[in-house]
């Protein structure tokens, strides 16, 4: 039970623990906000990848650690600090987030990958981080009347604010997130920190403390109101050459639909990832792994129903449909599903999933002729899905003569190659028939696999231009010397290193910086 210290305002004992209680709450409720949503404003630069959940955590920990041992060091020496500033100094350095997002993310850069999302998270979170963890020993203090209390006091404050974290992630996963903004919700958290700043300084100990605390606060509370206000209404979809067409946040990522002024393209990015792209006037893909994709049903032509994992914007899908097959399709994230209907003109021809590819393929009772698994773009990628226990789903799911199309971005020699043979090599420990294509002879490129229990045949006399081409573009694996995608032993984020890298690069040539800024 926290105990409140005596006082001479006017108060209730009361009162006063029920505002301890309060403050713990939502600040460890904020701690946890801020974390969280500290993957969809790195994100979108850097992937939402290992390396920025690791750095978010890690970072998380050191202002933790920082933020307590400033805050019982400041509560005990500098007694004309009071816990309100504190609350107040962690709404401010909170609602300034967003607008030193472009300027830090520009900034670190330069530093690479895990080094530049490791800078990117310090410079932009220690500080409301550090504050709010140098709540728990003020409320601490506050809260006790002698040393024969101190451990139920602390025990009382980290059990609570342990709640108030639980809380707070629960609530931005499942409804915050979901209904609003990466942008309002971090606005709206900095308000409500400025809020309980002034409950608390009204609710100081001693009534002189409590007039000149509460006057400042609420002056510092106007300044975070308006920039609050100012960041709200500021639009970043007026982009020199580039028209944002929709956008969306879910639980999985920041779905936008841009279209390219100058190319007249139609791109879907998702997070730092481009899922589909168009030419907007021939409606045709730019996407180069989609020919081959296309040239299925001339390498299996009885096929008639498919499998598409990984929706994009559907173009995989209605090709196959003007070969008359009949593709069912599954996308985990419902803001890709939406844009695909309403700006790539996608309509399904058989089951429409929403949903994780792991779970909804065991509720699948269909054996499919064609399985598409499109999943691995070159940006964030669920490397689960590559595992050979996923595989020997799939080809639990094919047909005698079914053939699996796997599309996979990486490199055909240097650092960063060996991802592609674990990619081959895992599948050949499922299928007894594994070919490669590439869409470039380039280091950097599309790795198109079609795996099979029969041999796929294409034939070298053939007139059709495309099968020509695509017999010019296999590509031979030159070492079988690699390992296997385990549920148990999934070493692919680093191994994808200067493949995160390079693409990041690929996509900065193509897409304008702003675009990756909330």
């Amino acid at each position: 039970m926290i105990q409140t210290a005596p006082n001479n305002t006017s108060s209730s004992p009361h009162q006063g623990q029920l505002v301890l209680y309060i403050t713990v709450t939502i600040t460890g409720a904020a701690v946890m906000i801020l974390e969280l949503l500290g993957t969809r404003i790195i994100g979108p630069f850097y992937g939402v990848s290992l390396y920025v959940w690791s750095s978010l955590i890690a970072v998380t920990l050191i202002a933790l650690a920082l933020g307590y041992f400033l805050g019982g060091l400041i509560a005990d020496r500098f007694p004309a600090v009071r816990l309100a500033h504190i609350i107040l100094l962690s709404a401010f350095t909170t609602v300034t987030i967003p607008f030193l997002t472009g300027p830090i993310l520009r900034a670190t850069d330069s530093l690479g990958l895990r080094a530049g999302a490791f800078a990117s998270a310090l410079l932009l979170f220690t500080p409301p981080l550090t504050a709010l963890a140098m709540v728990g020993p003020y409320v601490i203090k506050r809260a006790t009347r002698d040393l024969s209390g101190v451990g139920t006091a602390a025990g009382s404050v980290y059990a609570i604010s342990t709640v108030g974290s639980v809380a707070g992630t629960l609530l931005l996963g499942f409804f915050l997130l979901p209904m609003f903004g990466t942008r309002a919700i971090i606005f709206s958290l900095s308000l409500l920190l400025g809020v309980l700043a002034i409950l608390v300084a009204w609710f100081e100990p001693s009534a002189g403390a409590r007039l000149r605390s509460v006057w400042l606060v609420v002056a510092t509370c106007v300044a975070i109101g308006i920039l609050a206000t100012y960041g709200l209404s500021f639009s970043r979809n007026s982009v020199e050459g580039f028209t944002v067409r929709s956008e969306a946040e879910s639980i999985y990522g920041w779905v936008r639909v841009v279209d390219d002024e100058r190319r007249g393209f139609r791109l879907m990015l998702a997070d730092a990832s481009i899922i589909s792209a168009v030419h907007i006037k021939e409606d045709r893909s730019l996407l180069g792994y989609q020919e081959i994709l296309g040239l299925l049903p001339a390498i299996h032509p009885e096929a008639a129903r498919a499998l598409l994992i990984g929706l994009g914007g559907g173009h995989v899908a209605r090709d196959l449909k003007s070969k008359g097959i009949v593709t069912d399709t599954i996308e985990i994230d419902p803001a890709v599903a939406v844009a695909a209907r309403q700006h790539f003109h996608f309509q399904p021809t058989g089951r429409f999933i929403v949903g994780d590819a792991r779970y909804e393929i065991k509720t699948l009772a269909t054996r499919y002729d064609l399985i598409i698994h499109d999943c691995f773009t070159g940006g964030s990628e669920p490397t689960h899905l590559l595992s050979q226990e996923m595989l020997a789903s799939l080809r639990s799911l094919l047909t005698d003569r079914g053939i699996l199309a796997l599309n996979y971005v990486g490199f055909t020699s240097g650092e960063g190659s060996d991802a592609v043979a674990a990619v081959h090599q895992t599948l050949k420990s499922v299928f007894p028939q594994v070919r490669v294509f590439i869409t470039d002879k380039k280091e950097f490129t599309d790795f198109v696999f079609l795996a099979s229990e029969e041999p796929i045949y294409l034939d070298p006399a053939s007139e059709d231009r495309r099968v020509r081409w695509l017999l010019d573009h296999e590509h031979t694996m030159l070492s079988n010397d690699s390992f296997t995608i385990t549920d148990d032993y999934n070493p692919m984020e680093s191994r994808q290193v200067r493949k995160s890298e390079s693409y990041r690069k690929y996509f900065l040539e193509r897409i304008a910086f702003e675009l990756l800024l909330r």
